[in-house]
């Protein structure tokens, strides 16, 4: 069985934050959603828990949670098939109420850009050659 990866993220409004990735093109996995939780698949082995801060906070008895306006827990980078797709990806999150965190950042052999989601995470959209990985 392949390792998967369940991103943790606390969210202010479920549900708006289900309708924004789902402008983005991600879908929710029935079985692991509720009026708490929703389970987004990114990918077949990666997955996005978005949790209401309250729920959020029971996993956390020792901490608070982030306040993304002042402070980043995480940048959560995804990789493109290429360069048009990242852009593709900006437009959907920027016209779905992200904020754009920083301009494109293009190396050539390697592009990326970032956006803040509604509840001001970062999600960072790269594409690299393959020939360069060679």
């Amino acid at each position: 069985m392949a390792t998967k990866i369940f991103l943790n993220l606390a969210v202010k409004d479920l549900k708006k934050s289900m309708e924004f990735f789902v402008k983005l093109g991600y879908t929710f996995n029935p079985k692991f959603t509720n009026e708490k939780a929703a389970s987004m698949v990114i990918s077949e082995d990666i997955y996005a828990m978005l949790l209401t801060e309250p729920f959020f906070k029971d996993f956390l008895p020792h901490k608070e949670i982030a306040d993304t306006s002042k402070n980043s827990e995480v940048i959560t980078c995804l990789s493109c098939e290429s360069r048009v797709e990242v852009d593709e990806i900006m437009k959907k999150a920027v016209a779905a109420g992200a904020t754009t965190y920083n301009a494109p950042q293009d190396h050539g052999f390697m592009y990326g850009h970032s956006f803040q989601d509604l509840d001001g995470h970062i999600w960072e959209y790269m594409w690299m050659d393959p020939a360069a990985i060679q």
